[in-house]
Protein backbone atom coordinates (compact mmCIF):
# COMPACT_ATOMS: atom_id res chain seq x y z
CA UNK A 1 0.00 0.00 0.00
CA UNK A 2 1.19 3.16 -1.37
CA UNK A 3 0.57 6.96 -0.83
CA UNK A 4 2.38 9.53 -3.29
CA UNK A 5 5.04 12.16 -1.71
CA UNK A 6 4.48 15.62 -2.83
CA UNK A 7 7.42 16.73 -4.51
CA UNK A 8 8.49 19.99 -2.27
CA UNK A 9 9.63 22.85 -3.63
CA UNK A 10 12.34 25.69 -2.43
CA UNK A 11 11.73 27.07 0.90
CA UNK A 12 13.45 29.79 2.90
CA UNK A 13 16.77 27.53 4.11
CA UNK A 14 18.23 27.78 7.39
CA UNK A 15 21.91 29.37 7.18
CA UNK A 16 24.53 27.03 8.69
CA UNK A 17 27.43 28.38 9.77
CA UNK A 18 28.85 32.09 10.26
CA UNK A 19 29.37 34.35 7.31
CA UNK A 20 33.14 34.43 5.99
CA UNK A 21 33.91 37.51 3.39
CA UNK A 22 36.93 37.70 0.80
CA UNK A 23 38.91 40.61 -0.05
CA UNK A 24 36.51 41.39 -2.44
CA UNK A 25 33.64 41.63 -0.02
CA UNK A 26 31.84 38.54 -1.56
CA UNK A 27 30.43 35.63 1.04
CA UNK A 28 32.43 32.35 0.86
CA UNK A 29 29.19 31.17 1.45
CA UNK A 30 27.07 28.47 -0.88
CA UNK A 31 23.65 29.04 -0.80
CA UNK A 32 22.15 28.32 -3.75
CA UNK A 33 21.40 24.14 -3.08
CA UNK A 34 17.71 23.04 -2.67
CA UNK A 35 16.88 21.28 1.00
CA UNK A 36 14.26 18.90 -0.57
CA UNK A 37 13.43 14.88 0.69
CA UNK A 38 11.92 14.33 -3.15
CA UNK A 39 10.78 10.74 -1.46
CA UNK A 40 10.98 8.30 1.23
CA UNK A 41 9.84 5.09 1.91
CA UNK A 42 9.55 2.57 4.94
CA UNK A 43 8.92 -1.05 4.34
CA UNK A 44 7.82 -0.14 1.20
CA UNK A 45 5.43 2.25 2.58
CA UNK A 46 5.62 6.01 1.11
CA UNK A 47 5.36 9.01 2.93
CA UNK A 48 3.30 11.83 2.21
CA UNK A 49 4.66 15.32 3.09
CA UNK A 50 3.25 18.18 4.32
CA UNK A 51 5.02 21.61 3.12
CA UNK A 52 3.92 24.18 5.51
CA UNK A 53 4.40 21.91 9.25
CA UNK A 54 7.81 20.46 7.88
CA UNK A 55 6.77 16.78 8.35
CA UNK A 56 6.26 13.74 6.25
CA UNK A 57 3.91 10.80 7.45
CA UNK A 58 4.58 7.74 6.32
CA UNK A 59 0.91 5.75 6.77
CA UNK A 60 1.20 2.04 7.99
CA UNK A 61 -2.25 -0.83 8.21
CA UNK A 62 -3.43 -0.91 11.83
CA UNK A 63 -1.67 -2.79 14.56
CA UNK A 64 2.03 -2.94 12.01
CA UNK A 65 5.00 -2.68 13.93
CA UNK A 66 6.96 0.08 13.66
CA UNK A 67 9.71 -0.29 16.13
CA UNK A 68 12.23 -1.99 13.67
CA UNK A 69 11.44 -0.22 10.12
CA UNK A 70 13.47 -0.22 7.31
CA UNK A 71 14.47 2.80 5.24
CA UNK A 72 13.66 1.27 1.31
CA UNK A 73 13.43 4.35 -0.64
CA UNK A 74 15.01 7.62 0.19
CA UNK A 75 15.86 10.53 -2.56
CA UNK A 76 16.97 14.30 -1.28
CA UNK A 77 17.60 17.35 -3.40
CA UNK A 78 20.60 17.08 -6.10
CA UNK A 79 24.02 17.47 -4.30
CA UNK A 80 22.20 17.34 -0.69
CA UNK A 81 23.08 14.71 2.26
CA UNK A 82 21.38 14.08 5.06
CA UNK A 83 21.53 11.73 8.43
CA UNK A 84 19.34 9.06 7.06
CA UNK A 85 20.53 6.85 4.71
CA UNK A 86 18.95 3.94 2.25
CA UNK A 87 18.55 0.47 3.82
CA UNK A 88 18.79 2.12 7.57
CA UNK A 89 16.33 0.86 10.55
CA UNK A 90 14.35 3.03 12.14
CA UNK A 91 12.49 2.62 15.74
CA UNK A 92 9.72 4.57 14.61
CA UNK A 93 7.73 4.19 17.91
CA UNK A 94 8.86 7.92 17.68
CA UNK A 95 9.29 10.43 14.74
CA UNK A 96 12.83 11.20 13.91
CA UNK A 97 14.46 14.24 12.79
CA UNK A 98 16.06 14.27 8.99
CA UNK A 99 18.66 16.69 8.46
CA UNK A 100 19.05 17.48 4.78
CA UNK A 101 22.30 19.73 3.83
CA UNK A 102 23.25 21.06 0.21
CA UNK A 103 26.27 23.30 0.71
CA UNK A 104 25.94 25.70 3.58
CA UNK A 105 22.37 25.89 4.00
CA UNK A 106 19.61 23.02 5.17
CA UNK A 107 16.60 21.96 6.66
CA UNK A 108 15.00 19.78 9.44
CA UNK A 109 12.08 17.49 7.96
CA UNK A 110 10.25 15.87 11.03
CA UNK A 111 9.47 12.15 9.78
CA UNK A 112 6.66 10.28 11.67
CA UNK A 113 4.90 6.53 11.00
CA UNK A 114 0.84 6.62 11.80
CA UNK A 115 -0.89 3.59 11.85
CA UNK A 116 -4.30 3.34 10.50
CA UNK A 117 -6.74 3.91 13.26
CA UNK A 118 -10.64 3.58 13.71
CA UNK A 119 -11.46 5.88 16.72
CA UNK A 120 -14.41 8.06 18.07
CA UNK A 121 -12.66 10.50 20.25
CA UNK A 122 -15.49 12.63 20.91
CA UNK A 123 -19.78 12.12 21.15
CA UNK A 124 -21.98 14.74 22.05
CA UNK A 125 -25.72 14.45 21.88
CA UNK A 126 -27.74 17.78 21.12
CA UNK A 127 -24.57 19.48 21.77
CA UNK A 128 -25.27 19.03 25.74
CA UNK A 129 -24.70 15.83 26.34
CA UNK A 130 -21.61 14.26 26.23
CA UNK A 131 -20.76 10.49 26.28
CA UNK A 132 -18.12 8.40 28.04
CA UNK A 133 -16.06 6.43 25.69
CA UNK A 134 -14.57 2.91 26.84
CA UNK A 135 -11.79 2.67 24.14
CA UNK A 136 -11.50 -0.79 25.07
CA UNK A 137 -14.34 -2.47 24.96
CA UNK A 138 -15.83 0.43 21.94
CA UNK A 139 -18.64 1.66 23.73
CA UNK A 140 -20.23 5.41 25.08
CA UNK A 141 -22.68 5.89 27.44
CA UNK A 142 -24.64 9.05 27.51
CA UNK A 143 -26.67 10.09 30.11
CA UNK A 144 -29.47 12.61 30.15
CA UNK A 145 -32.28 13.73 31.50
CA UNK A 146 -35.73 11.96 31.60
CA UNK A 147 -37.17 15.57 29.74
CA UNK A 148 -35.08 14.84 27.35
CA UNK A 149 -37.04 12.88 24.22
CA UNK A 150 -34.41 10.34 23.42
CA UNK A 151 -36.31 9.08 19.83
CA UNK A 152 -34.94 12.32 18.26
CA UNK A 153 -31.23 12.87 19.46
CA UNK A 154 -28.62 14.72 17.20
CA UNK A 155 -24.71 13.47 17.95
CA UNK A 156 -21.44 15.06 16.84
CA UNK A 157 -18.63 13.32 16.56
CA UNK A 158 -15.00 14.24 16.57
CA UNK A 159 -13.14 11.11 15.31
CA UNK A 160 -9.33 10.09 14.38
CA UNK A 161 -7.82 11.42 11.27
CA UNK A 162 -9.33 10.43 7.88
CA UNK A 163 -11.71 8.45 9.54
CA UNK A 164 -15.93 7.52 7.82
CA UNK A 165 -18.34 7.23 9.98
CA UNK A 166 -22.09 5.89 9.71
CA UNK A 167 -24.56 7.11 10.72
CA UNK A 168 -22.85 10.32 10.06
CA UNK A 169 -22.06 12.94 12.55
CA UNK A 170 -25.15 15.45 12.75
CA UNK A 171 -27.45 12.18 11.44
CA UNK A 172 -30.55 12.42 13.99
CA UNK A 173 -31.04 8.73 15.53
CA UNK A 174 -33.69 7.45 17.43
CA UNK A 175 -31.52 6.36 21.20
CA UNK A 176 -34.63 4.63 22.73
CA UNK A 177 -32.35 1.51 22.46
CA UNK A 178 -28.81 0.83 21.85
CA UNK A 179 -27.19 2.51 18.45
CA UNK A 180 -24.30 0.89 16.34
CA UNK A 181 -21.63 3.35 15.23
CA UNK A 182 -19.49 1.70 12.32
CA UNK A 183 -15.55 3.67 12.00
CA UNK A 184 -13.47 2.88 8.79
CA UNK A 185 -10.27 4.22 8.55
CA UNK A 186 -8.29 2.26 5.27
CA UNK A 187 -7.11 -0.67 7.11
CA UNK A 188 -8.87 -0.16 10.22
CA UNK A 189 -12.31 -0.52 11.32
CA UNK A 190 -14.60 -1.00 14.47
CA UNK A 191 -18.07 -0.69 15.41
CA UNK A 192 -18.90 1.60 18.62
CA UNK A 193 -22.39 0.75 20.69
CA UNK A 194 -24.28 3.98 22.22
CA UNK A 195 -26.39 3.50 24.97
CA UNK A 196 -28.34 6.63 26.12
CA UNK A 197 -29.74 6.15 29.77
CA UNK A 198 -32.57 8.79 30.80
CA UNK A 199 -32.07 9.82 34.40
CA UNK A 200 -35.08 11.37 36.27
CA UNK A 201 -33.17 11.14 39.72
CA UNK A 202 -29.72 11.34 39.34
CA UNK A 203 -27.65 9.69 42.77
CA UNK A 204 -25.24 12.07 41.87
CA UNK A 205 -24.26 15.58 40.27
CA UNK A 206 -21.58 17.34 39.52
CA UNK A 207 -21.85 21.24 39.08
CA UNK A 208 -20.51 24.38 37.11
CA UNK A 209 -21.28 27.49 35.89
CA UNK A 210 -21.28 26.22 32.41
CA UNK A 211 -24.43 25.56 30.69
CA UNK A 212 -22.95 22.22 29.76
CA UNK A 213 -20.57 19.63 30.41
CA UNK A 214 -18.69 20.44 27.01
CA UNK A 215 -18.38 24.15 27.83
CA UNK A 216 -16.64 23.49 31.71
CA UNK A 217 -12.27 24.10 31.39
CA UNK A 218 -10.12 21.17 31.08
CA UNK A 219 -10.07 20.46 35.23
CA UNK A 220 -13.19 20.55 35.82
CA UNK A 221 -14.71 18.48 32.60
CA UNK A 222 -11.69 15.98 33.39
CA UNK A 223 -13.26 15.63 36.78
CA UNK A 224 -17.11 15.35 35.42
CA UNK A 225 -16.00 12.95 32.85
CA UNK A 226 -14.72 10.47 35.79
CA UNK A 227 -17.39 10.99 37.25
CA UNK A 228 -20.07 10.35 34.91
CA UNK A 229 -17.81 7.08 33.73
CA UNK A 230 -17.37 5.90 37.68
CA UNK A 231 -20.48 6.68 39.61
CA UNK A 232 -23.95 5.13 38.28
CA UNK A 233 -26.83 7.46 38.01
CA UNK A 234 -25.06 10.55 37.79
CA UNK A 235 -25.36 13.43 35.44
CA UNK A 236 -24.00 17.00 35.25
CA UNK A 237 -26.13 19.96 35.82
CA UNK A 238 -25.24 23.95 35.88
CA UNK A 239 -26.40 25.81 39.08
CA UNK A 240 -28.52 27.82 36.50
CA UNK A 241 -30.25 24.21 36.47
CA UNK A 242 -30.37 24.21 40.04
CA UNK A 243 -32.26 27.49 40.27
CA UNK A 244 -34.88 27.03 37.87
CA UNK A 245 -35.43 23.36 39.15
CA UNK A 246 -35.29 21.38 36.26
CA UNK A 247 -33.24 18.73 37.99
CA UNK A 248 -35.04 16.36 40.68
CA UNK A 249 -32.75 16.16 43.60
CA UNK A 250 -35.09 13.99 45.63
CA UNK A 251 -33.16 10.80 44.95
CA UNK A 252 -29.67 12.93 45.05
CA UNK A 253 -27.07 11.58 47.56
CA UNK A 254 -23.78 13.89 46.76
CA UNK A 255 -23.19 16.76 44.47
CA UNK A 256 -19.51 17.48 44.09
CA UNK A 257 -18.11 21.10 42.67
CA UNK A 258 -14.59 21.15 41.48
CA UNK A 259 -14.36 24.57 40.76
CA UNK A 260 -11.06 25.72 38.90
CA UNK A 261 -10.24 29.53 38.35
CA UNK A 262 -6.71 30.62 36.57
CA UNK A 263 -4.56 32.67 38.69
CA UNK A 264 -6.76 31.73 42.21
CA UNK A 265 -9.31 32.19 44.41
CA UNK A 266 -7.99 34.29 46.88
CA UNK A 267 -10.17 34.91 50.28
CA UNK A 268 -13.77 35.15 50.43
CA UNK A 269 -14.47 38.41 48.45
CA UNK A 270 -12.65 36.72 45.76
CA UNK A 271 -14.59 33.91 45.90
CA UNK A 272 -17.86 36.34 46.54
CA UNK A 273 -16.56 38.12 43.55
CA UNK A 274 -16.03 35.48 41.37
CA UNK A 275 -18.59 32.89 42.16
CA UNK A 276 -21.72 34.32 41.61
CA UNK A 277 -23.31 31.70 39.88
CA UNK A 278 -23.34 29.00 42.57
CA UNK A 279 -23.97 31.52 45.32
CA UNK A 280 -26.95 32.58 43.12
CA UNK A 281 -28.16 29.43 43.74
CA UNK A 282 -27.09 29.06 47.15
CA UNK A 283 -30.86 28.72 48.84
CA UNK A 284 -31.01 25.34 46.95
CA UNK A 285 -27.59 24.22 47.35
CA UNK A 286 -28.56 24.94 51.59
CA UNK A 287 -32.18 23.05 51.28
CA UNK A 288 -30.26 20.12 49.89
CA UNK A 289 -27.70 19.86 52.84
CA UNK A 290 -30.14 20.62 55.27
CA UNK A 291 -32.29 17.87 54.11
CA UNK A 292 -29.54 15.27 54.20
CA UNK A 293 -27.72 15.72 50.66
CA UNK A 294 -23.85 15.68 51.18
CA UNK A 295 -21.32 17.81 49.28
CA UNK A 296 -17.63 16.85 47.86
CA UNK A 297 -16.02 19.93 47.26
CA UNK A 298 -12.62 20.17 45.69
CA UNK A 299 -10.16 23.13 44.96
CA UNK A 300 -11.73 26.56 44.88
CA UNK A 301 -15.20 25.00 46.03
CA UNK A 302 -14.01 24.25 49.36
CA UNK A 303 -15.40 28.40 49.88
CA UNK A 304 -18.92 26.89 49.74
CA UNK A 305 -19.54 25.65 53.22
CA UNK A 306 -18.85 29.09 55.06
CA UNK A 307 -22.07 30.31 52.64
CA UNK A 308 -24.76 27.66 52.94
CA UNK A 309 -24.85 27.44 56.66
CA UNK A 310 -22.47 24.90 57.36
CA UNK A 311 -20.26 26.86 59.89
CA UNK A 312 -23.23 28.72 61.72
CA UNK A 313 -23.48 32.23 60.85
CA UNK A 314 -19.99 32.54 60.30
CA UNK A 315 -19.17 33.04 56.46
CA UNK A 316 -15.76 34.10 56.95
CA UNK A 317 -14.33 30.77 58.40
CA UNK A 318 -13.56 29.94 54.16
CA UNK A 319 -10.01 29.14 53.59
CA UNK A 320 -6.99 31.68 54.55
CA UNK A 321 -3.97 30.70 52.33
CA UNK A 322 -5.08 29.89 48.50
CA UNK A 323 -3.73 30.76 45.38
CA UNK A 324 -2.98 29.20 41.73
CA UNK A 325 -1.84 29.45 38.83
CA UNK A 326 -2.98 29.54 34.92
CA UNK A 327 -3.17 26.22 32.81
CA UNK A 328 -1.53 27.24 30.05
CA UNK A 329 2.05 28.28 32.14
CA UNK A 330 1.19 25.25 34.85
CA UNK A 331 4.41 23.97 36.90
CA UNK A 332 6.31 20.60 35.60
CA UNK A 333 6.26 18.38 38.67
CA UNK A 334 10.10 16.64 38.70
CA UNK A 335 8.85 13.81 40.94
CA UNK A 336 5.41 12.92 42.62
CA UNK A 337 3.81 15.65 44.76
CA UNK A 338 2.77 15.01 48.04
CA UNK A 339 0.63 15.70 51.50
CA UNK A 340 0.53 14.03 54.85
CA UNK A 341 -2.30 11.91 56.16
CA UNK A 342 -3.17 13.90 59.57
CA UNK A 343 -2.29 12.24 62.31
CA UNK A 344 -5.28 9.58 64.02
CA UNK A 345 -6.65 9.43 60.32
CA UNK A 346 -5.31 6.80 58.42
CA UNK A 347 -8.34 4.79 58.67
CA UNK A 348 -10.28 7.44 56.96
CA UNK A 349 -11.78 5.74 54.16
CA UNK A 350 -10.80 8.49 52.28
CA UNK A 351 -7.32 7.38 52.22
CA UNK A 352 -7.53 3.40 51.79
CA UNK A 353 -6.28 1.86 48.63
CA UNK A 354 -3.95 3.88 47.39
CA UNK A 355 -0.55 3.98 46.14
CA UNK A 356 1.80 3.96 48.46
CA UNK A 357 5.24 5.82 48.04
CA UNK A 358 8.46 5.98 49.80
CA UNK A 359 6.79 7.09 53.35
CA UNK A 360 3.43 5.36 54.32
CA UNK A 361 1.23 8.41 56.07
CA UNK A 362 1.94 11.01 52.73
CA UNK A 363 -0.35 10.82 50.49
CA UNK A 364 1.44 10.66 46.43
CA UNK A 365 -0.54 12.68 44.11
CA UNK A 366 1.51 13.30 40.54
CA UNK A 367 4.07 11.93 38.71
CA UNK A 368 7.64 13.38 36.62
CA UNK A 369 6.50 14.95 34.14
CA UNK A 370 2.93 15.99 34.84
CA UNK A 371 2.10 20.07 34.63
CA UNK A 372 -0.04 21.43 37.53
CA UNK A 373 -1.65 24.67 38.54
CA UNK A 374 -0.48 24.27 41.89
CA UNK A 375 -4.39 25.52 42.54
CA UNK A 376 -4.64 25.90 46.70
CA UNK A 377 -7.36 26.35 49.01
CA UNK A 378 -6.15 25.69 52.65
CA UNK A 379 -5.88 26.76 56.16
CA UNK A 380 -2.62 27.98 57.46
CA UNK A 381 -2.49 27.30 60.82
CA UNK A 382 -0.25 29.58 63.83
CA UNK A 383 -0.41 32.55 65.81
CA UNK A 384 1.53 34.18 63.00
CA UNK A 385 -1.25 35.44 61.32
CA UNK A 386 -4.69 34.09 59.71
CA UNK A 387 -6.55 33.73 63.09
CA UNK A 388 -6.03 30.04 63.39
CA UNK A 389 -3.74 29.72 66.52
CA UNK A 390 -3.67 26.14 66.27
CA UNK A 391 -6.04 22.84 64.99
CA UNK A 392 -8.08 23.22 67.99
CA UNK A 393 -8.90 26.75 68.01
CA UNK A 394 -9.72 25.62 63.66
CA UNK A 395 -11.90 22.83 64.90
CA UNK A 396 -13.99 24.69 67.07
CA UNK A 397 -14.85 27.80 65.32
CA UNK A 398 -15.42 25.87 61.77
CA UNK A 399 -16.91 22.66 63.14
CA UNK A 400 -14.86 20.89 60.71
CA UNK A 401 -12.31 18.27 61.34
CA UNK A 402 -8.77 17.76 60.36
CA UNK A 403 -7.86 14.89 57.71
CA UNK A 404 -4.85 15.95 55.91
CA UNK A 405 -2.13 18.45 55.96
CA UNK A 406 0.34 20.03 54.17
CA UNK A 407 4.40 19.75 54.42
CA UNK A 408 4.22 23.23 56.45
CA UNK A 409 1.23 21.91 58.59
CA UNK A 410 -1.71 23.74 56.87
CA UNK A 411 -5.45 21.75 56.97
CA UNK A 412 -5.86 20.83 53.08
CA UNK A 413 -8.28 18.41 53.76
CA UNK A 414 -10.99 17.91 56.00
CA UNK A 415 -14.92 17.27 56.83
CA UNK A 416 -18.00 18.12 57.92
CA UNK A 417 -19.40 15.23 59.81
CA UNK A 418 -22.79 14.84 58.89
CA UNK A 419 -25.20 15.32 61.98
CA UNK A 420 -28.62 16.70 63.13
CA UNK A 421 -30.39 15.23 59.87
CA UNK A 422 -27.91 17.82 57.81
CA UNK A 423 -25.47 15.81 55.36
CA UNK A 424 -21.86 15.47 55.42
CA UNK A 425 -19.31 17.25 54.10
CA UNK A 426 -15.62 16.43 52.49
CA UNK A 427 -13.01 19.35 51.41
CA UNK A 428 -10.07 18.49 49.58
CA UNK A 429 -8.30 21.91 49.01
CA UNK A 430 -4.22 21.17 48.27
CA UNK A 431 -2.34 21.95 45.21
CA UNK A 432 -1.99 18.24 44.89
CA UNK A 433 -5.47 17.55 43.85
CA UNK A 434 -5.60 17.95 39.98
CA UNK A 435 -7.53 16.24 37.44
CA UNK A 436 -5.33 17.77 34.23
CA UNK A 437 -2.11 18.30 32.89
CA UNK A 438 -2.40 20.38 29.54
CA UNK A 439 0.69 18.73 28.08
CA UNK A 440 3.12 15.85 29.77
CA UNK A 441 7.16 15.80 29.32
CA UNK A 442 8.39 12.66 27.18
CA UNK A 443 8.63 9.71 29.25
CA UNK A 444 5.56 10.59 31.77
CA UNK A 445 4.11 7.17 33.09
CA UNK A 446 0.73 7.65 34.99
CA UNK A 447 1.50 5.72 38.71
CA UNK A 448 0.61 8.03 41.58
CA UNK A 449 -1.67 10.49 39.93
CA UNK A 450 -4.38 7.65 40.21
CA UNK A 451 -4.52 8.18 43.56
CA UNK A 452 -6.47 11.01 42.36
CA UNK A 453 -9.32 9.05 41.22
CA UNK A 454 -9.31 6.30 44.30
CA UNK A 455 -9.41 9.49 46.59
CA UNK A 456 -12.65 10.68 44.54
CA UNK A 457 -14.16 7.33 44.53
CA UNK A 458 -13.43 6.78 48.56
CA UNK A 459 -15.20 10.09 48.89
CA UNK A 460 -18.31 9.34 46.78
CA UNK A 461 -18.31 5.89 48.41
CA UNK A 462 -18.25 7.13 52.44
CA UNK A 463 -21.12 10.13 51.54
CA UNK A 464 -23.10 8.03 49.55
CA UNK A 465 -24.28 5.69 52.33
Amino acid sequence: MKATLLYIFSAICVICGLVSCSDDNQSDLQLAGNCMVENISLDHYEGTADMAQRTITVRVPQNYRTEAMKVTGLKVSDGASCNITEGQILNMEAAKTIHVQNQDVYLDWHLFALADEARIDQFVLNDIYTGTIDQQNKTITVYVPASVDVTNLTPSIQSAVNDTIFPASGSAQDFTNPVKYEVNNRTAKCTYTVTVYSISKPKALFVGSAATMNDLDGEEKAACQWMLANVPNSLYASFADLRAGTIDLSDCKVIWWHYHVNGGVDGHDIFASKATDALNAKNELRKFYEKGGSFFLTRYATNLPSFIGVTGDDEWTTPNNCWGGDESSAELCNGPWTFRIFDGQDSHPLWQNLIKGDNANEVYCTDKGYHITNSTAQYHIGSDWGGYNDYNVWTNRTKAKVLGVGGDGAIVAWEYPAQAGKGGIICIGSGCYDWYSYTYEAGYTENYHRNIATITQNAFNYLMK
